[in-house]
């Protein structure tokens, strides 16, 4: 029909090409959606506060001074979109997937080492008063302490969050926690209670909303870029991962849970310990093949590494691998980032987007069940006894006992900098001024409490 006709049917090259570009997106998470990543090795120190690391703990990338186990790191803000400012109050994501002998481990954390809630159930809510209005589709102070004000064990977070701690000035230069509990095991099957912790080897370097405003007016990735341009230049940043031990009971003696994500374990009484350290050397090449589809689990564990009964962690272990089944897809597992560097044999089958079997050099491939005499799949031995704690109650529905909600808070307001407390204060002022009056009087009665 000429050059000035329509185009055909036939032309299955703009077909495809557009098909493709249409389909270029998948959901966006909708936690921690704006980030950035890296690549780079944890070498173990083989010792935990000058013993040998295996009297607490059987995981094998720990155990030997001067192994390496590959990472890839994930850093994000909480709150806000894929493409908004870096220089927002907002905690930060501090995602480290290992990729061990043993298959991977993912350590799931933030910057600041406590969390606004201690119940997984109020999550959904929490996140909702962060997010913008469902009817104008802005974000408001009054919606944010609407909740924190009912919500009196949050008020640690807010001691931090809206500090200059709530804006570290990029990534290479802020802490990492775990916050939640985990547990270690030995050979034995014997547990201890752990907390994680990153120090940055670059140093500590937090923002005011007047300094953050000021980048912000001129480049609102200025995080990613610090941490693409520093590695690309050799200027490689470190992490040494520290922890804190604390035997497997109830500690009547604490003034407050040690299972509780709204407390810190005192360093007086639990000190840091070096375990290892990190090292981020190599950008991705790709950004939605490795940062925007790599994906974390706080059930992501290898042998030697287990779950406390941290409240929290338990809810967080269901959410992560059931949001990465509906963002990336059921087959989530099998993507290049997020694979093992060990080969993984499983009976899971088939799916969106199978593009391999996970079967067993020389398995039956007609057998896709255990157990079998055919030559199927065998469980893998137990690395060691089973730690098996034992309970003496009944199943009920309770608090927790030792809620102190306001005394690490006020510690933390304490041990704050004279500017720091002031930037608080101005950034809660800030925030509430257009907040009902409910709503100030509520968070008014927190601060003093």
């Amino acid at each position: 029909v000429g050059n000035r006709g329509p185009a055909t049917l036939e032309n299955y090259q703009l077909i495809e090409k557009i098909s493709h570009f249409d389909r270029e997106r998948i959901p966006e998470r909708v936690v921690h959606a704006r980030g950035a990543g890296a690549h780079g090795t944890f070498e173990a120190y083989g010792t935990v506060g000058g013993e040998p690391i295996e009297k607490y703990t059987r995981a094998k990338l720990f155990n030997t001074k001067g192994k390496e186990t590959p990472v890839f790191v994930r850093f994000s803000t909480v709150g806000h979109g894929g493409h908004s400012p870096e220089t927002l109050r907002d905690p930060r994501g501090f995602a480290v997937k290992f990729y061990t002998e043993d298959g991977n481990w993912d350590l799931v954390g933030n910057n600041l080492k406590v969390f606004f809630i201690r119940d997984a159930i109020k999550f959904p809510d929490l996140i909702h008063s962060q997010k913008p209005d469902p009817v104008f589709n802005r974000q408001t102070g009054e919606r944010i302490f609407d909740f924190i004000a009912n919500t009196p064990e949050a008020m640690h977070m807010v001691a931090f969050l809206f500090s200059p701690w709530g804006i570290p000035a990029n990534y290479r230069q802020m802490q990492g926690s775990g916050v939640n509990t985990y547990k270690w095991v030995n050979k034995d099957g014997d547990a201890v209670l752990v907390k994680y912790h990153w120090e940055p080897q670059q140093g500590i370097k937090n923002l005011t909303a007047g300094e953050a405003e000021a980048i912000q007016a001129k480049n609102f990735n200025h995080a990613t870029q610090d941490l693409f341009e520093n590695i690309k230049k050799g200027n490689f940043p470190k992490w040494e991962l520290s922890v804190q031990i604390m035997s497997d009971d109830e500690h009547p003696e604490l003034d407050f849970d040690p299972l509780d994500d709204t407390k810190i374990w005192p360093e007086d009484k639990f000190p840091h310990l070096p375990v290892g350290m990190m090292t981020l050397n190599k950008n991705p090449d790709n950004y939605f093949a490795e940062v925007e589809q790599v994906a974390f689990g706080t059930g992501v564990l290898v042998d030697g590494l287990d779950f406390s009964d941290d409240k929290m962690l338990q809810g967080r272990t269901f959410s992560y691998s059931d949001t990465q089944r509906y963002r990336v897809g059921p087959n989530y597992l099998q993507l290049p980032i997020n694979a093992p560097k060990k080969h993984v044999a499983t009976n899971q089958r088939d799916g969106q987007m199978t593009f391999h079997v996970d079967a067993a050099p020389g398995q039956n491939l007609h057998v896709n069940y255990e157990p079998s005499s055919l030559n199927g799949l065998k469980e893998s031995p137990s690395q060691g006894p089973d730690h098996t704690p034992s309970y003496n109650a009944r199943l009920v529905r309770q608090s927790i006992d030792r809620t102190n909600n306001f005394g690490q808070a006020g510690d933390r307001y304490r041990q704050h900098e004279d500017w720091e407390r002031d930037d608080l204060v101005n950034n809660m002022i800030g925030a509430l001024s257009d907040a009902a009056k409910v709503v100030q009087d509520k968070m008014i009665e927190l601060c003093t409490n």
